[in-house]
């Protein structure tokens, strides 16, 4: 088995951010990146945590806004209107689910770093991500059957239209009762449904890809799309269970909030 880790990756992008960053203060741009986080929750608590530690060692400066949901809208109207600021990001969930698409559309596309909005110019942080992960660890996309399961805003679509922008074969499934027949077949599958277990051993052709991109909860723990019995297939090259794709999509994130700033 083959280990593909983002968590080794996510060393060397992280020193190339620090060395931007510099170069940017060194011209008296001091990028900035505020989070709006509207929901108090323990798993979104950890991921700003993440956030604000990377923006530390990078040396971004991170303001997070715990407003009331009825105060969001005032709040990313000042921010977009804050030239100090250059990336805006809405933590997700909501409070309520229902105005998602309205919040993340209010924020300003040139500030728009985790691309959420229809007229964001970055790509989104987590399909970025996987591109590194594949891209460095050098898998080979030309030629290969690429199977995506389940097409969700935050990455199976905008990966489907990265890959497909590119001239890669690939198919997008949502219908996990019809799985088999199609797993069988790929060569690199990535999983992106947020459901636990939907992928089992037998399901998987012989010395194939699988990036586990979900991100799903299960008994207090959070947990990917893959059946744990995967790990035991020693053909496959595979994300790990911690640190795959999620270091990676901290990185992604931060290298919008940098371009963002570099475009002043």
């Amino acid at each position: 088995m083959k280990l593909l880790k983002g968590s080794e990756l996510a060393g060397y992008i992280k020193e190339r951010h620090a060395r931007q960053v510099r170069s940017l203060a060194a011209q008296g741009i001091y990028p900035k990146l505020a989070i709006v986080q509207a929901k108090d929750d323990p798993v979104i608590n950890t991921y700003v945590r993440l956030k604000k530690q990377y923006g530390s060692d990078i040396g971004v400066d991170i303001e997070v806004h715990n407003p009331e949901q009825e105060r969001i809208a005032r709040l990313i109207g000042e921010l977009n209107n804050d030239k100090s600021v250059h990336g805006i990001i809405v933590q997700l969930p909501l409070p309520d689910v229902s105005v998602t698409d309205e919040v993340v559309n209010m924020v300003a596309p040139q500030k728009d770093v985790d691309a959420l909005g229809n007229q964001a110019k970055f790509e989104p942080a987590t399909p970025l991500a996987i591109m590194w992960l594949l891209s460095g660890y050098n898998i080979e996309l030309a030629g290969k059957k690429i199977l995506l399961i389940g097409r969700g805003k935050l990455v199976g679509a905008p990966l489907e239209q990265i890959l497909k922008k590119s001239g890669q074969d690939v198919e997008v499934i949502e219908d996990k009762g019809e799985l088999t027949s199609h797993t069988k077949e790929a060569d690199i599958i990535i999983t992106a449904t947020g459901s636990p277990a939907v992928l089992y051993p037998g399901m998987i052709k012989k010395g194939a890809v699988v990036v586990d991109a979900g991100v799903a909860s299960e008994s207090g723990k959070t947990v990917g799309d893959l059946s744990p019995e995967v790990y035991e297939r020693e053909d496959l090259t595979i994300t790990p269970e911690k640190g795959g794709v999620g270091p990676l999509t901290v990185c992604a994130l931060f290298e919008n909030v940098i371009r963002a700033a570099s475009k002043k």
